[in-house]
């Protein structure tokens, strides 16, 4: 059976100091269950540039949930059965260069993780699978990203690698200073395991990394302060809006078929056998792997 293409939906995941999308018309809050627990909040419904968008604030309204305590598969099974086909994540970090300073866009297109509190697969013991992260970033929605910056003038890099810490505590100035070795150009606490679910639910994913401050290891920065962070967070949030408007005006141009294979992830990673394989978890995989699972093309 071939299942229909479906239709564009635009998911926005947003980080520290995006509580909420501006703009939007025929909104609705409205609680999505998932077998996997219950996401960060409601999701908003509603339409934007005649486009339909899905936004999830990651940490809930109010900013209630700590990076670690957050239910990463959850919000990304909910987002998959709100019927969400290409979600862009926007993320507050710090900036391990100069040239990064507060206040740029850095279109994430490598990551390296470093958290270990966390669960980072919707697959397991009677259902494995292993899916591709060599490009975890989906190269359309970055293109689409790069160039909403541009249109307003937002300070951006595109590429670059996001350490992924697990907090909540900001890191050591050992810690900043070895990553600035490794080649990392930002660090934050939210992007993994999400954009690894993202992946195993096989929708295409872009992370838009916004700089709040210089880690620690800046002379003129030793200590990261919660307070100026807040005041970069209020700028970021707004030109974060200005970027998600471009983005929804490009959905109509989104392909049927994703060029980068992000949409097809799962078809050559499912590898339990069908007789070894566990009936509770292929319950709570309905909407995650649902394609394969239904014999779908």
């Amino acid at each position: 059976m071939t299942a229909l293409h479906p239709k564009p939906v635009l998911g926005i995941i947003g980080g520290s100091g995006l509580y909420d999308i501006d703009g939007l018309e025929n909104v609705r809050w409205e609680k999505i269950s998932s077998p996997w627990g219950e996401p960060s909040d409601e999701l908003l419904f509603g339409e934007l540039e005649g486009t339909q968008l899905v936004f999830l604030p990651r940490h809930g309204r109010g900013h209630r949930f700590s990076p670690s305590s957050i239910n990463y598969r959850a919000n990304i099974d909910a987002l998959k059965r709100a019927g969400v086909t290409d979600i862009v994540s926007l993320s507050a970090v710090g900036s391990f260069h100069d040239h990064l300073a507060p206040g740029t866009f850095v279109i994430v297109d490598q990551f390296i993780d470093r958290t270990f509190a966390r669960e980072k697969s919707f697959f397991g013991t009677g259902m494995v699978a292993h899916v591709s992260m060599a490009h975890p970033v989906n190269a359309r929605l970055g293109d689409w990203c790069e160039a909403a910056c541009q249109t307003a003038d937002i300070p951006m890099q595109r590429g670059g690698t996001y350490l992924v810490m697990e907090g909540p505590q900001f890191s050591t100035l050992a810690e900043s200073n070895l990553y600035r070795e490794w080649g990392c150009d930002v660090i934050g606490m939210t992007n993994m395991p999400e954009a690894k679910l993202a992946r195993e639910a096989e929708i295409p994913y872009c992370t838009v990394a916004m700089v709040t401050d210089y880690d620690c290891w800046h002379p003129d920065h030793d200590n990261v302060e919660v307070d100026a962070i807040i005041q970069v967070l209020l700028s970021n949030a707004e030109k974060a809006r200005q970027l998600v408007r471009a983005v929804a005006k490009k959905m109509p141009e989104r392909p049927a078929v994703c060029p980068s294979g992000d949409d097809k992830a799962l078809q050559a990673a499912l590898i339990t056998h069908a007789d070894a394989r566990d009936s509770a978890l292929l319950e709570k995989l309905d909407a995650v792997a649902g394609r394969m699972l239904k014999g779908e093309s």
